[in-house]
């Protein structure tokens, strides 16, 4: 055997072993017991609607997201459908036109308004969606809704136009301000909000919403939908998924959620019932912004 080949393969070996010894993840379920990825992605087969909370610039779950896709895609075929946060509901036209070949690459990402760690992060998730042939589906509120909203309350949206309303949850829709994850939101925001704290929640529960909206009026019985949020839209099961019980109350859904801790070996209680499956990400792993 070569002597560089032989030297190569050991260096490959040692690290390998190392990574196993130092692992930078740890999926646990509702319960907080260690469960292996290959049982997120049996349950994720058996869900009507999955949603992939992340942190926004964590790279283990954004590889996760693209590996959970690839085997559901495998297992569905073309009964797959994507959706995601990151994508506003008035440029579902530029993915269509975009998957169809109608535009190129970079009229696409030159008119979407992209998330600035797109290229990284959810560009692979939207050319797998291309390469396989499945919708992708723009499910959030223009962020201009969501602004009017912070500013003038729910009362703002039904002053738009038809065409806009297009764009969001058909109105008026609920609203539960006393659900934890909104009243978190307020306490988090008390001393910023200024008069428009009441409307800090207003405005995530528009996009909640609107995103619900959109999954509920792509998905049809039979379908696998997979929805990539912040985690923060779907921890504890509320956000998105308190909205989409509205539309689809019979549809299972199966919630996966990413956090971040020093030691992934036991998930904190803090962390504990968060989604039906907890990712636990080692917090020193590098970010992507």
């Amino acid at each position: 055997m070569n002597r560089f080949y032989f030297l190569f393969s050991l260096l490959f070996l040692i690290q390998s072993l190392a990574a196993q010894d130092k692992p930078a993840y740890q999926f646990f379920n509702q319960e907080g017991k260690t469960v292996k990825y290959k049982k997120v992605l049996a349950a994720a087969q058996k869900a009507d609607i999955i949603f992939f909370g992340e942190l926004h610039n964590n790279p283990i779950a954004h590889w996760l997201q693209l590996e959970l896709t690839k085997g559901l895609q495998e297992e569905k075929g073309e009964g797959l459908i994507l959706g995601a946060e990151m994508f506003e509901a008035d440029n579902q036209i530029l993915v269509d036109e975009y998957f169809a070949g109608t535009i190129d690459t970079k009229a696409f990402e030159d008119e979407a308004r992209l998330w600035k760690n797109y290229k990284t992060d959810y560009k692979p998730l939207l050319e797998l969606a291309r390469d396989k042939k499945l919708r992708f589906i723009a499910t959030n509120i223009p962020r201009r809704y969501a602004n009017l909203t912070f500013r003038e309350g729910f009362e703002g949206l039904e002053n738009l136009s038809d065409e806009a309303k297009s764009f969001i949850a058909p109105l008026p829709f609920p609203f539960d301000i006393n659900l934890p994850g909104y009243q978190n939101m307020m306490e988090m925001m008390a001393g910023h909000g200024g008069d428009n704290l009441e409307n800090f929640p207003k405005a995530q529960a528009a996009k909640d919403a609107t995103m619900a909206h959109f999954i509920s009026r792509n998905w049809k019985e039979g379908q696998t939908f997979i929805h990539f949020n912040g985690s923060y839209h779907s921890d504890d099961f509320e956000g998105i998924i308190w909205y989409l019980r509205q539309y689809e109350p019979e549809a299972s859904v199966l919630t996966v959620t990413t956090v971040e801790q020093a030691e992934i070996g036991q998930l904190e209680e803090e962390n504990s019932g968060k989604a039906d499956f907890i990712l636990v990400v080692d917090e020193d792993v590098a970010k992507t912004y």
